[in-house]
């Protein structure tokens, strides 16, 4: 607790010195009366229902209300919208309602905008500055049927030969573009419904406080002045208690008509509508939220679906989430996770960000942070400890080809434990942290899988294998799934379960162990042992883990958050290595999640099997969730298997798994060797680009020393924020 806490105390006395952390964004208060003359503007689709909502909502909360097109462009025309429309023409009757709402001036009203006044940038502009913009998202094919109930052929700008649809699709780039506030409509939802979640949107905007996070190891009784959020949580990682942060009132809960609205969607799409429900408006806005997700699961991803689920036998389903850079599922997380951290840091602060790695976190924090731009870039650094002889030939490769100003990879002739021991120790001494934070502006942080952002994004395909589902026509939305995962550090499960909490129906999480077993023994026995074990080193290394940090947050959500009882576990496995559950609790937690466990042997036989029977190549954390998954799962619904790493990462176990002799000792010919005896998945294009670029180049090795590390680090620091380039 006392080393996170002199980082912590670190941010805080550089906090001290800058303008505000948190801008007051409270013009909105709960009642209509305080909202202090600003307007809440209504903005959607023609047919979305803007004026009929827009006169429910205002009549709800005792407010004028306003309709841009009888009340403001037909009082300044003089005639009828359509007559106007019909004299002059599409293109300048948008220049013409642009300049009419330009002159527009109210306060303290719902002021219901036009279909087509988000065209005009200059107006838009304008009303913006007066209030809230809502956006009415209605499901576009529910707008055809009603603009074909009014009699409406064409809107304004659809050209002639462009379909309503066609036009409806182009239209809303420029809704993205002013939303404060998205309001999803639910296929079929009423306009009633419609405004009674307009009025749910602006209540949670104004209730900023409610949206804020909690230890688990709290007992709830946080006075105003400490409340934590969203951009609190993403910089500082660990609470000041040494638990892991979680939102205070839970995960929001989606109802089944917004998720039918998902199936056809996007992946980045599906992203953007469910963190906008995750993340307070005030912490990140809409519009740059937006900008971050598609930047995040874009061209950096091998496959456009980002995280395809694909048919493997009977009723087992892989979901591949190895096409991110990196080549592993964490890329989910770290191509997001460092943009919000770049944006919720103080603005004249620099942050250097220190990793320990035996593998696959070193590569997908750098990649993730190499990706930063302007100054987001220049004030950003990462720097990652890796053992030199403790990861596999093509991690080193991964990690060594990152050469970019603010992302550096360092071995060590030591092995994992030390790196993370010599990172907790600088993170301790309080005179080195207030050193970096005095002499150069810059607070040490980490972006270790405890940190909220990088739990959060998983989340996101969760949610977005069910739907996938759904829209290959596997399930109908409601029947339920199972998703086996390969388990370590307990993240990747626990983002499953807050998916089941928005309201997919996973009917259990399977949590998959190999050798080492941790978890397995714990969901078994509700006993967390780690009494005179050892951790064995296995084919399946990412969880070679013993202390498996993120059950901190399973047992808070099972135990109705039970700050308290939380606390007394966790002292106790850190005073005495051991804890054990409370009955009713074990009983709870096997109600959410199974577990079992998966051998060597069993592993490989598992990615012979599969290859013998269909062609395609799992990795070896893969192969174990496939085992585990055929003896725990009982046939009766889907399963999802999480495949969490292309198989290329790992090849000489897959070699070993398929019985192929003659193994290539160069690791790119070694890729190349797998991909010809594999139908599938493909060569992992941005690994074997890496692969090829760090192969002709050496790498840095720093002497297994705490002071040569802390050089090593000061080093980093003059380089990334000192020099002029």
């Amino acid at each position: 607790m006392g080393l996170m806490n002199a980082g912590q105390l670190a941010v805080r006395a550089v906090r001290c010195y800058l303008t505000p952390f948190t801008i007051p964004k409270s013009w909105l208060s709960t009642k209509a009366s305080q909202l202090v003359g600003k307007n809440i503007l209504l903005m959607g689709l023609p047919g979305a229902g803007k004026t009929t909502v827009g006169k429910i909502v205002a009549h709800r909360l005792g407010l004028p209300a306003i309709d841009v097109d009888d009340d403001v462009l037909e009082m300044t025309w003089k005639m009828p919208v359509a007559a106007k429309l019909a004299l002059i023409g599409g293109e300048r009757f948008l220049e013409e309602e642009g300049q009419a709402l330009c002159n527009f001036s109210a306060s303290g009203c719902v002021v219901s905008l036009t279909g087509s006044n988000p065209l005009h940038s200059a107006a838009m502009q304008h009303v913006k500055e007066s209030g809230l913009v809502i956006y009415l998202d209605v499901d576009s094919e529910d707008i055809i049927h009603r603009l074909a109930r009014m009699k409406v052929n064409r809107i304004v700008g659809q050209e002639v030969g462009v379909s309503m649809r066609d036009i409806l699709l182009y239209r809303k780039q420029f809704y993205e573009k002013w939303v404060d506030v998205r309001v999803l409509c639910g296929k079929g939802d009423t306009v009633e419904e419609v405004a009674e979640k307009v009025l749910k949107a602006v209540k949670r905007y104004q209730n900023h406080s409610g949206e804020s996070y909690v230890s688990t190891r709290s007992d709830g009784g946080e006075s105003s002045n400490q409340k934590i959020y969203f951009s609190d949580v993403v910089i500082e990682g660990l609470a000041k208690d040494g638990g892991l942060y979680v939102p205070k009132n839970g995960f929001p809960n989606v109802d089944a008509r917004e998720w039918r609205r998902l199936v056809d969607m996007s992946y980045p799409d599906r992203a953007l509508i469910l963190l906008e429900k995750c993340i307070h408006p005030l912490e990140v806005s809409a519009l740059d939220l937006r900008k971050m997700i598609f930047k995040a699961y874009g061209s950096n991803f091998s496959s456009e679906k980002v995280a395809p689920v694909k048919h493997l036998m009977n009723n087992q389903y892989l979901q591949e989430l190895f096409h991110g850079p990196t080549a592993s599922f964490k890329d989910l997380a770290l191509q997001l996770m460092p943009q919000l951290f770049a944006y919720c840091l103080p603005s004249m602060c620099n942050y250097l960000i220190l990793v320990a790695t035996s593998g696959d976190t070193g590569s997908a924090v750098l990649s993730g942070f190499s990706g930063l731009t302007g100054t987001d870039r220049h004030r950003t650094g990462v720097l990652v400890f890796f053992p030199e002889e403790g990861v596999s030939e093509i991690q080193k490769l991964q990690m060594t080809s990152y050469r970019e100003r603010n992302v550096r990879a360092v071995s060590v002739p030591s092995d994992f434990d030390f790196c993370q021991r010599s990172i907790k120790r600088m993170f301790g001494e309080s005179g080195l942290t207030g050193h970096l934070a005095v002499e150069y502006g810059t607070v040490l942080s980490t972006a270790n899988s405890i940190n909220w952002a990088r739990l959060l994004p998983q989340v996101v395909y969760h949610c977005s294998s069910y739907l996938d589902l759904c829209r290959d026509g596997v399930i109908k939305f409601g029947e339920p799934i199972d998703v086996c995962i390969p388990s370590g550090n307990f993240g990747n499960a626990m983002s499953a379960v807050y998916a089941k909490q928005m309201g997919i129906p996973i009917r259990k999480v399977i949590c998959a162990s190999n050798h080492n077993r941790i978890i397995t023994d714990f969901i078994t026995t509700g006993e967390y042992n780690l009494r005179g074990r050892p951790l064995i080193p296995s084919l399946s290394p990412a969880i070679d883990i013993l202390k498996s940090s993120n059950l901190e947050r399973f047992i808070h959500h099972v135990s109705h958050r039970d700050g308290h009882l939380v606390k007394e576990l966790f002292s106790c496995l850190d005073s005495q290595q051991h804890f054990q559950v409370p009955e009713p609790l074990l009983s709870r937690m096997q109600q959410e999640v199974q577990a079992g466990w998966c051998s060597e042997d069993d592993c490989l036989a598992a990615i012979r099997s599969v290859h013998t029977q269909t062609g395609y190549v799992m990795d070896t954390h893969t192969a174990v969730a496939k085992v585990v998954a055929d003896r725990l799962q009982d046939g009766s619904c889907p399963v999802v298997i999480c495949s969490t790493a292309h198989y290329g990462k790992f090849a000489p176990a897959v070699f070993k798994a398929l019985q192929i002799q003659n193994i290539p000792e160069d690791p790119v010919e070694q890729l190349r060797t797998l991909a010809t005896t594999a139908t599938g998945p493909d060569i992992h294009r941005d690994m074997m680009k890496r692969l090829l670029e760090s192969s002709r180049r050496g790498h840095t090795v720093c002497e297994a020393d705490y002071s040569v590390l802390v050089e090593e680090v000061e080093a980093m620091i003059q380089d990334s924020f000192l020099k002029v380039i």
